[in-house]
């Protein structure tokens, strides 16, 4: 048997090797490609990028034609530089400089040299191309934005950088990748898939024809299209009301999730990231530390919520039963607790029940709920946990999941909060009493507020918020269609919203009505400091407004945060009421609400936070025109923390 296998083994062996070798020698040459790769020059053909539209089919993204100028170092040659020079509009000293980059990046493959020339900038260059040896143009295609707004949401287009390039095959050096916003996040279904073609090169480095007649050459195929949640009507007037001030709006779909605006200000006209001054301007943005254009507030800043948290106080002291819809709390003009220490209230006072603690906005009725909310439980730490998983299932204190590659989590204390804050033990109710109101520990992005009333409107469940609504030929994913239900019952939400309602028919916006519309909304007033030169500094407080419309089969939530805006009437909540109205209806009635708010700037508030740039004093003397155009500007930024109160939220 031995002298039987052994002989065999070897025999299936070689003739393994050697159809193997015939295989790749005879059939299949494509590593013949790749070893004939010195005589051979790839072109690549890059395809247009997937166009955007608004939920309604409003062309939001198309693309225009662009030229970059390629380079290979070791085939520069007796390159009048000068000349070369005056084309493009370059120093010497740039010349040199990006020649080499281009050899560090390899002297005998071809790098960009000069990217993104508009067809003007091109033309002039395009006629004498062929005395520059070492040099070829690429044609491609930058995005040609429709509109001068939503830059926060679409995000922007620039080159690979070296580190992506080692790691993602499909990208080379030169190459253009989505970076923020729905570019980065739908990045591989918009860009589309490169075609390539292979030329022979004779032995002196000319062009001779395609390698073996075109055989392994591949056509672009262009990205994908996108329809976007997101309402182009809403979000530009959205960013318009914004203008001189700062903050975020973000309304959402309550029965879908869809994100029908998501606005931050100050923002900027996404053009100004397209094109040979990107770069510049890019660095502007970045470089401005008061206005911080490129922080998107309704994704990334982080408030204390104020008085709109007063409504899932009052939703987990139902569930845990230790309140209901009759449960009478006196007020006297605040709440009175550990050894003299006093929670100021501005609601009208007397014996309140929870109808009313809602619309008056109480602080008394709801510290008293929290209380007996986290007293119900014999450990502190035990009742703080049952109540931060309440709060959780609304989707706060986490990543939420959405579409977009930015966020932050905000917070929801547990009993680890208060184990870091008070290591020797000893707190309870009354030390962290605060955050029945939006205060204390608690804190919230704009967009979990508006999920956070999403979930309201739809009496206990949300879907997670999503900027996708359609991609043509694919399903969207399906956690943006998954139902995530809390942990409050039903029956619970039902005297909430009514208080809500009342609040604008009785409380404190019933100054914001519109005819017509039944709208339930809670104002908020959070206080805010900010340290200058080592010093606590009190700044205006944070304007804040939740609301959903209609009251019955709600069709849009909202939440708008206007820093140092002051009252949540003020400001906040005209912004709200005129963007439901401008969502349900297409039109303004309220045109007092609308001529208050765009007349309103808060430039003079944030300058005394460390003086302004030339560039925003140069916005205010200009403001006026401005504003009859309704054109978008930023406001100034300068970066606040928000410090626990006790303070009235009204």
């Amino acid at each position: 048997m031995r002298k039987v296998l052994l002989p065999s083994l070897i025999i299936l062996a070689t003739s393994l090797l050697v159809i193997r070798i015939f295989y790749l020698q005879i059939v299949d040459d494509t590593l013949k490609l790749k070893s004939e790769n010195n005589a051979i020059k790839k072109k690549y053909e890059f395809p247009e990028r997937g166009y955007m539209y608004d939920r309604k089919g409003k062309l939001l993204v198309a693309n225009q034609a662009s030229y970059d100028i390629m380079v290979i170092p070791r085939e520069v040659k007796n390159t009048d530089t000068l000349e070369f020079c005056q084309l493009l509009n370059i120093t010497k000293e740039d010349f040199i400089k990006k020649i080499e980059k281009a050899k560090i990046y390899s002297p005998r493959l071809p790098s960009v040299f000069l990217s993104q020339l508009n067809k003007s900038e091109f033309a002039a260059f395009q006629e004498k191309i062929r005395k520059y040896e070492g040099f070829y143009f690429q044609k491609r295609s930058l995005r040609d934005y429709e509109v001068d707004f939503g830059a926060n949401i679409f995000g922007s287009i620039t080159q690979v950088n070296e580190k992506l390039v080692a790691k993602n095959p499909y990208y080379n050096s030169g190459d253009l990748i989505g970076r923020q916003g729905v570019e980065e996040s739908y990045e591989d279904l918009l860009r589309g898939i490169k075609g390539v073609k292979y030329i022979q090169k004779d032995k002196y480095n000319r062009e001779i024809g395609s390698y073996k007649e075109g055989k392994y050459d591949t056509i672009a195929i262009q990205g994908e299209d996108i329809n976007l949640t997101i309402d182009a009507e809403i979000q530009k007037y959205g960013e318009e009301l914004m203008i001189n001030k700062r903050g975020g709006i973000v309304a959402i779909e309550p029965k879908t999730g869809e994100i029908l605006a998501l606005v931050t200000a100050p923002s900027y006209d996404p053009g100004i990231l397209v094109g040979r001054q990107r770069s510049k301007n890019y660095t502007e943005l970045y470089r401005d530390s008061i206005a911080k254009p490129l922080y998107d507030r309704g994704l990334l800043a982080e408030y204390a919520p104020g008085s709109p948290f007063k409504i899932l106080t009052g939703l987990i002291a139902l569930q845990e039963g230790v309140i209901d819809a009759n449960t009478t709390v006196f007020c006297n003009r605040g709440f009175s607790y550990a050894r003299g220490r006093f929670m100021g209230c501005h609601c009208h006072g007397g014996a309140l029940q929870l109808h009313r603690g809602i619309f008056e906005s109480c602080n008394s009725y709801f510290a008293t709920a929290y209380m007996k909310t986290i007293n119900k439980y014999s450990k502190p730490a035990q009742a703080v946990d049952i109540w931060n998983n309440h709060a959780k299932s609304f989707g706060l204190g986490q990543f939420m999941g959405y579409d977009l590659p930015t966020g932050k989590r905000g917070k929801i204390p547990s009993s680890k909060t208060y184990k870091r804050m008070y290591p020797n033990g000893g707190w309870r109710s009354t030390a962290i009493v605060s955050n029945s109101i939006g205060q204390g520990e608690v804190v919230m992005t704009p967009i979990q507020l508006a999920n956070m009333m999403a979930t309201v409107a739809n009496e206990g469940y949300y879907y997670t918020p999503h900027i996708i609504k359609k991609i043509e030929g694919h399903k969207i994913d399906e956690k943006f269609t998954t139902k995530h239900v809390t942990t409050i019952d039903k029956k619970h939400f039902k005297p909430i919203i009514s208080g809500l309602f009342d609040v604008y028919n009785l409380g404190t916006a019933r100054s914001l009505r519109v005819e017509g519309i039944d709208i339930c909304g809670k104002t908020g007033t959070a206080e805010n400091f900010t340290r200058i030169g080592g010093v606590k500094v009190k700044l205006e407080d944070h304007s804040i407004f939740v609301a959903f419309a209609p009251k019955d089969n709600p069709k849009i939530a909202i939440a708008v945060m206007v820093e140092n805006g002051g009252y949540g009437a003020t400001i906040a909540g005209p912004i709200a009421s005129l963007m439901i109205e401008k969502y349900l209806r297409q039109k303004i009635t309220r045109i007092d609400l609308e001529k208050r708010i765009l007349a309103t700037s808060l430039q003079s508030r944030y300058a005394k936070l460390g003086g302004l740039s030339e560039a925003v004093k140069l916005q205010i003397r200009i403001s006026d025109s401005l504003l009859k155009k309704k054109t978008i500007i930023p406001a100034v930024k300068v970066k606040t923390d928000t410090t626990k109160s006790n303070k009235q939220a009204i």
